[in-house]
């Protein structure tokens, strides 16, 4: 059984109803679980700011270990408000939004630790972009994703920046160009989520990759998922030279020290966290 967590709330439009849950337990497991279940936790203008402001309390907390995001109701997340979007038509009012969107993504892709997507149910357009944005994903087997948009006549542009980082390139403008949905087992095969269980396995198989997780020291995958994201975007060689630093400096940190000399020694390392 996993440890008793406590609950709180940041930014909510009342006390009666939160936007944005948070739970963490005693071994530093934080859910952020979307909690707007008949708007199918859209990503409206306060649910953007509630998620900020999330994200930014969680980046400096090194009590951190994982997050997890998960949602409430039939969807994981339907993208963003579409009402909202259509009753201030400018364009400066929808570039601010997707630079706003974008900030979100990049504060999951800055936070030292790695961030799970815990996926019941529909991810669609932006909400199918924060799964791939996400650094794992674990989907009830009845979930489905899309990138809807261009059914609208909208081009998902700024959902394909994730995608196309998870997924092919075929297969990835195969649904931008078409906006049909994929199953969780379609998703899986395509690499856009780690796992796929029955929806009622679904909290069990989170607590597994979320506790083998915790279950190393905290700043080897700190800085093993910063390299992570930037190597994507060098060149070969730069890749190398910059995983060939981190990869020394995290050998002198003392929790790499002493994995080794465990090993050496045929014990189990004694880390610190």
């Amino acid at each position: 059984m996993a440890p008793q967590a406590a609950t709180s709330t940041i930014a909510s439009l009342s006390d009666d109803a939160p936007l944005v849950l948070h739970r963490r337990d005693p071994r530093g497991i934080v859910t952020l679980t979307l909690n707007r279940p008949a708007s199918f936790n859209s990503l409206g203008s306060d649910m953007l700011d509630a998620l900020q402001a999330h994200f930014e309390a969680l980046h400096g907390d090194e009590s951190v270990r994982v997050v997890v995001l998960a949602a409430t109701g039939k969807a994981f997340c339907a993208g963003h408000d579409l009402r909202e979007m259509r009753a201030e038509p400018s364009q400066a009012y929808y570039e601010e939004l997707f630079s706003r969107c974008a900030g979100i993504m990049l504060a999951i892709q800055r936070l030292p630790v790695p961030v799970i997507a815990r996926v019941q149910g529909i991810a669609t357009a932006a909400g199918c972009q924060l799964v791939a944005t996400c650094d794992l994903a674990v989907a009830a087997s009845t979930a489905r994703f899309a990138v809807s948009g261009v059914n609208l006549g909208l081009f998902c542009a700024t959902p394909s920046v994730a995608l196309s980082r998870n997924v092919g390139r075929k297969a990835a403008f195969e649904m931008l160009v078409t906006g049909d949905f994929i199953t969780a087992d379609e998703a899986r095969a395509k690499g856009l989520v780690n796992r796929v269980v029955a929806a009622d396995d679904l909290d069990a198989e989170v607590e597994t990759l979320a506790a083998a997780i915790v279950a190393k020291p905290r700043v080897a995958i700190a800085l093993g998922k910063q390299l992570f994201y930037r190597q994507l975007e060098l060149g070969t060689e730069r890749a190398y030279d910059d995983a060939g630093r981190t990869m020394a400096c995290n050998m002198m940190d003392d929790s790499a020290l002493e994995g080794v000399q465990a090993f050496i020694d045929k014990r189990k390392p004694s880390w610190a966290n």
